[in-house]
């Protein structure tokens, strides 16, 4: 069987019992919204109705216009022990237990394990999830499309009682208030002797811009690990689920494994957070910044001081360092788990180092803030092998107004059992998809930033001798500028005025954006070539070549996952 986070959560879905009872007719709107993620929009100048922030919208528009707060239904019946009236229903649906159910009603960043959207989108999206009991609202009224990526889009965000989500003004038949950064409800700890948390470093990330960085962090958790999570010499624990939850301006973060370095070369530590936040502290005393973390400075992974040349934090450390990941996620709420007796080793002590790649689309700055939760492996009989093919990661040549295909291959040990996929591009990568040996389709995915996370039960072996037989061909198509008739978009083409220079390129103009539209021209100064009459003065030369970066203005080609050998 095959399970698509994106749109299946785990296989125990198959046997949850119903929690969100039956709702009432109402009326509904029409509109298929973009799912190519949020954008900030301006509000239009007459509105039907405001309201004060997105949930207050989705109270109003799904609640209320559908009737689930109808006497019989959500409301004084509290049917399936559910309240969504208004002075309700926020208290009742986030990090809420579902009546008979092994998820949330509402899981702050994971609409996939929210079982709420999930009841809902089973009727808007028949055969999309797997549910118990019946699709939701009951009765002749179903919620578009639109409202349902409303419903979505303010899960993923964090689903905060207060504020506008990025992206949902458009959602809506009414204006909501300018969006501000959103600070996610931290994530539990695990119960001591069962697991533990470790916490980024918060960094700043100010009004309208986008930053990836490096952190580097001393760690030792060797007294939060009971001897039998340990392995035989007692250096390294094992875990079998990994959960992360950070703010909803991320695009990515990783987590690093830097097992040869002291932190010492990383520069001046200094405490983030806490009673003692800003004050210098030595990076193995874990106790000095109390509710705090020791940290060393934030470094740009664009180039950083120690790796000139970089623009990952792959090798984010002295000359010949290479950091390992261990954890990866693209959303606000990842949930990792390595069911069948498959687990990952961490060492009980060492460096960690945060990648962490997030965008402030608003005009307020923010702290940016991440936990992962680790639980202890009981059953380990296979080690993990993280799976993070990228070979042709900055391969991209993509020219303006043009498209391009990119493929590789990539081969497994003779006896890999392979039971998760993901793929990452940035925004004008278009479609992914993966191959098996025998050429039949075993991955696609059409939405960069909320890419298809796909499990396998049971994996998929390859068990071969031979090495055609075990090896995987994926495949990126990326779009410069295209319309959909084909004509040049230069609201779409990758722009020198829009892009961020790195260390791999320069996006140096070769076509006109605005004049000739699609004509070739020779950098900045060379606007006249793009007059749309000699001397007209409306010719600007702007559109880049597509190539590879860190900035979603550049582009990437790479497959993650996981595997274990048998």
């Amino acid at each position: 069987m095959i399970r698509r986070r994106k749109h299946a959560a785990q296989a125990l879905l198959a046997s949850l019992v119903l929690h969100v009872a039956g709702c009432g007719d109402g009326s509904t709107t029409d509109g298929v919204p973009s799912l190519d993620g949020p954008s900030p929009e301006p509000p239009p100048a007459e509105c039907a109705v405001r309201y004060d922030g997105t949930f207050a919208a989705i109270q109003d528009v799904i609640f209320e216009r559908h009737g689930c707060t109808a006497d019989a239904c959500h409301g004084e019946a509290r049917s399936g022990d559910l309240d969504l009236r208004s002075d309700a229903a926020y208290r009742e649906l986030v990090e809420v237990a579902s009546s008979g159910v092994a998820l949330p009603r509402v899981n702050p960043g994971d609409n996939d394990r929210s079982y709420l959207w999930r009841k809902v989108a089973a009727k808007t999206r028949p055969g999309s999830v797997e549910i118990g009991g019946s699709p939701m609202p009951s009765g002749a009224t179903t919620l578009t499309e639109e409202e349902l990526v409303l419903l979505r889009e303010w899960i993923k965000s964090g689903a905060p009682e207060r504020g506008t989500v990025l992206g949902t003004s458009e959602l809506i038949d009414g204006c909501l208030p300018d969006p501000e950064p959103i600070t996610i409800e931290p994530l539990a700890p695990p119960p001591p002797g069962e697991g533990l948390q470790i916490v980024m470093p918060a960094y700043d990330l100010p009004a309208a811009t986008e930053r990836e960085v490096c952190i580097a962090q001393y760690y030792d958790v060797s007294d939060q690990v009971p001897p039998e999570y340990l392995n035989e010499n007692g250096t390294s624990f094992r875990v079998s689920i990994s959960e992360l939850r950070q703010d909803p301006q991320s695009h990515h973060l990783v987590l690093y494994q830097n097992g040869t370095a002291v932190p010492s070369v990383f520069g001046d530590f200094t405490c983030r957070g806490g009673e003692r936040a800003g004050q210098s502290c030595e990076a193995t005393d874990l106790a000095f910044c109390g509710s705090g973390v020791c940290a060393g400075p934030t470094a740009s992974a664009i180039e950083t001081p120690l790796s000139p040349g970089s623009v990952t934090c792959v090798d984010y450390g002295p000359p010949g360092t290479f950091n390992f990941p261990i954890f990866i996620a693209q959303q606000s709420q990842e949930r990792q788990e390595l069911s069948g007796g498959v687990y990952a080793e961490i060492p009980v002590r060492g460096l960690w180092i945060w990648n962490s790649h997030a965008f402030n689309l608003t005009t307020a700055g923010h702290s940016m803030n991440a936990r992962i939760n680790y639980w202890f492996a009981t059953e380990p009989m296979h080690q993990v092998v993280r799976l993070s093919s990228i070979d042709k990661i900055y391969t991209n040549n993509t020219p303006p107004y043009g498209t391009e295909t990119l493929c590789t291959e990539y081969t497994f040990p003779q006896g890999t059992r392979l039971f998760n996929l993901l793929s990452h591009t940035h925004k004008r990568g278009k479609r992914f998809w993966i191959e098996g040996p025998d050429g039949n389709l075993i991955y696609e995915n059409f939405v960069y930033n909320d890419p298809v996370n796909q499990y396998y039960d049971p994996p998929l072996a390859f068990d071969s001798p031979e090495p055609a037989a075990r090896t995987i061909r994926y495949c990126a198509y990326y779009e410069n500028g295209v319309r959909p008739d084909g004509s040049p978009d230069p609201s779409t083409v990758k722009r020198r005025s829009t892009t961020t220079p790195n260390s791999l390129q320069i996006c140096e103009p070769v076509a006109c954006t605005a004049g000739r539209i699609g004509e070739l021209c020779r950098g900045v100064d060379d606007g006249a070539a793009c007059d749309s009459s000699p001397g007209a003065g409306d010719g600007e030369c702007d559109a880049c070549v597509l190539r590879g970066g860190n900035s979603t203005e550049d582009e990437m080609f790479l497959v993650l996952g996981a595997y274990y050998v048998q």
